[in-house]
């Protein structure tokens, strides 16, 4: 029986499911999310496989967790970088920021390649968690049509197009062909250009 540290059997499941997944996000950075291995995260963590898949029964489920954990990171760092009656452009640049600081964070492979190594379901999954952070997007083209500085006639279509702009900076980011400041300007530029804001 392990040892349990903390002060409940509920709060040492938090800490060890802390653990997990902070060492999944080291190895995201050497490895690329896809690369991970469940041996990989038990050593990185510092516990055994089998502790580890009493938490996550297999890697859909511990890249599950991960994202959710990651896309609550970015709305909570969305909502504070905000500045206050930020115009949609001034949203829109932070919105692209921290999605390029969320590359260099968690690199990865792009859409199809992440698809084909973990599987359509397994990406339509994590897919699916990500869409919060793309609702933030859609709120932001909308306001700016409703505010007039925007013009999008398909919303959905145009969200779709500023996350492919974002990740075609993917490459030369992980690179380091372009910094994270660079990227920025060439995404907001020429997005906010197409938007004709």
């Amino acid at each position: 029986m392990p040892r349990i540290s903390a002060s409940t059997i509920s709060e040492h499941r938090a800490r060890t499911q802390d653990r997990i997944l902070q060492a999944v996000s080291r190895l995201s950075r050497d490895q690329g999310i896809d690369a991970i291995s469940m041996t990989d995260v038990a050593h990185e963590a510092g516990i055994t496989r089998t502790v580890l898949y009493n938490y996550f029964p297999d890697k859909a489920a511990l890249l599950l967790a991960f994202t959710e954990r990651v896309t609550n990171y970015f709305i909570e760092g969305y909502e504070r970088d905000l500045p206050e009656h930020a115009s949609p452009a001034e949203r829109l640049r932070v919105f692209v920021r921290l999605q390029l600081a969320g590359l260099l964070a968690h690199p990865h492979p792009g859409p199809a390649d992440l698809s084909a190594a973990l599987g359509p379901d397994v990406y339509q999954r994590l897919a699916d968690h990500v869409e919060p952070m793309q609702r933030i997007l859609t709120g932001i083209i909308e306001s700016g049509v409703a505010a007039g500085d925007f013009h999008a006639p398909d919303v959905a279509a145009t969200a779709r197009i500023i996350l492919t702009v974002v990740g075609a900076e993917r490459v030369p980011l992980l690179s380091g062909t372009v910094t994270p400041e660079e990227a920025e300007e060439i995404v907001c530029g020429f997005v906010l250009r197409a938007l004709g804001a």
